[in-house]
């Protein structure tokens, strides 16, 4: 079996690239989350193996490893260790087992380190239009496949005329 396109994304650094993230990140809970959500639908239209890591530098806490699905994982580095010097180590090991690594950083120190470890580096907002591309094409499919009706269906058209008089009872005795 052929080994996938591995990619390895700066999670913070992308957070902070795109808008739609930035706006999150005083909540950066939710702004993981969102990421994750884009990135597993992005890797499984691709097929992509994904790696997003995530910086603990300046916790006390320990590594922490999240396998999401078969092909994606997310990294959260251990104290001490930033999330660069992790995607740094991982696309040297990658490319010399002879995968295709692609970093996703806009990071320029990093992008020399990759580089010359034979990974590919792919500026975080042009890794943004890719991942859009492909939620349109899905929505694109999606809407192709799934014939919606044409007509709106309420409860009320399904209801016998008892029930709705005792619904809109209900209803208005909630009003008061």
């Amino acid at each position: 079996m052929a080994r996938r396109e591995h990619y390895l994304i700066d999670g913070y650094n992308v957070i902070n690239a795109w808008p739609e993230l930035k706006r999150l990140r005083g909540d950066l809970a939710a702004a993981r989350d969102a990421l994750l959500h884009m990135l597993l639908e992005y890797g499984a239209f691709e097929k992509y193996e994904m790696t997003i890591v995530f910086d603990a530098m300046f916790t006390e806490d320990e590594e922490h490893i999240e396998q999401m699905g078969r092909h994606t994982r997310i990294i959260y580095t251990g104290a001490g260790e930033t999330a660069d010097s992790r995607i740094e180590r991982l696309a040297y090991e990658e490319a010399h087992r002879g995968c295709t690594v692609y970093v996703v950083t806009s990071d320029g120190a990093v992008e020399s380190v990759v580089l010359g470890a034979g990974a590919c580096r792919i500026p975080s907002l042009e890794f943004r239009k890719n991942v859009l591309r492909v939620k349109r094409e899905l929505r694109r499919d999606y809407l192709g496949r799934v014939r919606l009706p044409d007509a709106r269906y309420v409860v009320s058209d399904r209801l016998d005329r008892e029930t709705a008089a005792k619904l809109d009872a209900l209803r208005k005795r909630r009003e008061d």
